[in-house]
């Protein structure tokens, strides 16, 4: 059986093209999203075309047993899980305190930490047992920096950061890379900022931010992903910042909150 890349958030962006990337490199990638099953197959029948070897399902990540029954089943009927791509976010908008629920607070946490927690607590010991693995967490600029409505998002995303800290200092040893993916910008991607920003708005991103390449584009952080992968293990990358060109990096810029206008 061929390894495995399992990706957690198979969105039309980021997540499908990083498991176009791995399949096209020879890997089986297994694609999971929490809903639109036209859109799973889309992206699954879009790397068989190319040669590439895909499966996948439709997945809530969140409810109780379904990321150790996933890892189980893949395991046992696809093939080792070599690399995992953990690509959930948990972005619900920009809201102040009195507009964050509980309930929205809890769901952040749960979509980006718990998640993730749970996979490493099956994978992991399945990775070392066979002395290699790799796990790859996609993050964001509020993982860096809070914002006053980022209470949420934030909180979640700097708990994936830290969470991905303590998998290294446990699991480095054994033969397994963690690497923490600060996405800072803007991404080409319909299924996240599409929905986020609409239609309209999101058409107009596309045609004049950067000429083409002032968003942060998919396929670039495909080879990213793959390259972190591929690293020697005397120089693994364990946290890499990503940011177009045209944007001003979290650190320098006055708000926090996503930027869209580029530099002059």
């Amino acid at each position: 059986m061929k390894k495995v890349c399992l990706v957690l958030g198979a969105g039309r962006g980021i997540g499908a093209t990083v498991a176009e990337k791995f399949a096209l490199e020879g890997m089986h990638s297994h694609l999971c999203r929490r809903t639109d099953e036209a859109a799973l197959q889309e992206s699954i029948e879009h790397i068989q075309k190319q040669g590439g070897s895909a499966s996948g399902e439709l997945l809530n990540a969140i409810e109780d047993g379904a990321i150790e029954n996933l890892v189980d089943s893949v395991e046992k009927n696809v093939g080792p899980v070599e690399v995992l791509i953990h690509n959930l976010g948990a972005q619900s908008g920009m809201k102040l305190l009195d507009q964050t629920s509980l309930k929205e607070f809890e769901w952040a946490w749960k979509i980006a930490n718990l998640s993730l927690f749970r996979a490493a607590k099956v994978l992991c010991p399945l990775m070392s047992a066979r002395g290699s693995g790799t796990v790859i967490a996609t993050s964001a600029t509020a993982a860096m920096r809070g914002n006053k409505n980022q209470h949420s998002h934030a909180s979640a995303m700097a708990g994936k950061k830290i969470l991905c800290q303590t998998l290294n200092d446990e699991f480095s040893g054994q033969g397994i890379h963690v690497a923490h993916v600060v996405i800072d910008g803007a991404v080409d991607a319909p299924d996240t900022l599409g929905k986020m920003l609409g239609d309209d708005r999101f058409t107009e991103l596309r045609e004049t931010r950067g000429k083409g390449d002032g968003l942060v584009l998919p396929s670039k952080v495909a080879e990213a992903y793959y390259y972190l992968y591929s690293q020697h293990r005397s120089t693994w990358t364990h946290e890499l910042d990503l940011r177009s060109y045209s944007d001003t990096p979290w650190w320098n810029h006055p708000n926090a909150s996503m930027a869209m206008a580029p530099k002059n």
